[in-house]
């Protein structure tokens, strides 16, 4: 279908360009070794010294390497998999492939600026481009005032929402217990920032994601048409970054980092998001959500009253 075609393009460019970003950070060996730096504040910092992330500290480098195996196994797969139930008219695909894309969008958000610059910045560029403009284009694909007739009335709306805004609220307290405390005895910085800029990961959580999902999840326990949008998507993206979030951990137990609690909190909310997420799609209503959609083409619909664009 002609109106598909940039989407399509989008998430080919975005699976290619991923599996180039995602395979360098895995398996290139290039550098030095790990080596001691001292940062502008006066901190000798541990460096990774290896690979396309040689210049990241060595706390911070693994788990990107961790990450990107999630993205290669796991991430650009489920990509590929929910574009093709998207163009076949799944409401549960397009649902699928926004909170995908959403995953991708912050994944590489962060990597354009927070990871030291290599070779790969024009890839984060276009990765964040081309999955932003894909994630844009989906959302707008749907037709938010029937979305409240797609869902069943066993689907857990107000469970997640409330799970939305508890583990926000969890999150904000976990970052804000870092920061605030060399505000209040004068060192300002806190020893997590290293030799980077600033608190990257902090700051976009702080300012950008975690009201999101505040407002996504007190949408959805109010039953407002775009709860039913926001909800379902941030929880299939929070699934995938949960997924990514606990293999950085199981990474850092590896190399002998003290995880607890965040080995037992981090799977945790993992598997929780996994639960909701799969009983949110699965309580799609899927005899009213055929009745309700157009024909593409024969035998096809796409669900909700609108196509992707």
């Amino acid at each position: 279908m002609k109106s598909l075609v940039n989407v399509r393009i989008l998430v080919l460019c975005i699976a290619l360009l991923a599996a180039l970003a995602s395979g360098a950070g895995i398996f290139s060996s290039q550098g030095p070794g790990p080596f001691a730096h001292t940062s502008i504040r006066g901190q000798a910092i541990p460096i990774w010294g290896r690979g396309i992330y040689q210049h990241m500290s060595a706390e911070v480098a693994p788990q990107g390497i961790a990450q990107d195996w999630v993205t290669l196994v796991l991430g650009i797969p489920l990509l590929l998999v929910a574009l093709q139930l998207a163009a076949r008219g799944s409401l549960r695909g397009r649902f699928l492939l926004a909170g995908t894309l959403g995953y991708f969008l912050v994944t590489y958000l962060f990597y354009t600026v927070m990871g030291m610059y290599n070779a790969l910045f024009l890839v984060y560029a276009a990765l964040l481009g081309c999955s932003f403009f894909a994630f844009a284009l989906v959302m707008l694909s749907f037709t938010r005032a029937s979305l409240p007739l797609q869902f069943g009335p066993a689907a857990p709306l107000r469970l997640a929402g409330g799970f939305l805004v508890g583990i926000a609220a969890s999150i904000a307290l976990l970052w804000l217990s870092i920061v605030v405390p060399p505000l209040l005895d004068g060192s300002i910085v806190p020893l997590q920032a290293e030799h980077y800029t600033t608190l990257v990961v902090q700051g976009l959580d702080l300012g950008l994601l975690l009201p999101l999902a505040i407002v996504a999840g007190l949408l959805l326990l109010r039953k407002k048409p775009m709860g039913y949008l926001l909800g379902p998507v941030y929880l299939v993206f929070l699934a995938l970054l949960m997924t990514a979030l606990t293999a950085k951990v199981v990474a850092m137990a590896w190399l002998g980092y003290p995880v607890i609690p965040v080995i037992f909190i981090i799977p945790s909310f993992w598997l929780l998001t996994l639960l909701l997420s799969y009983r949110l799609l699965k309580n799609i209503d899927l005899p009213r959500q055929a009745a309700d959609a157009p024909t593409l083409s024969p035998g096809k619909t796409l669900a909700a009253g609108s196509s992707l664009p």
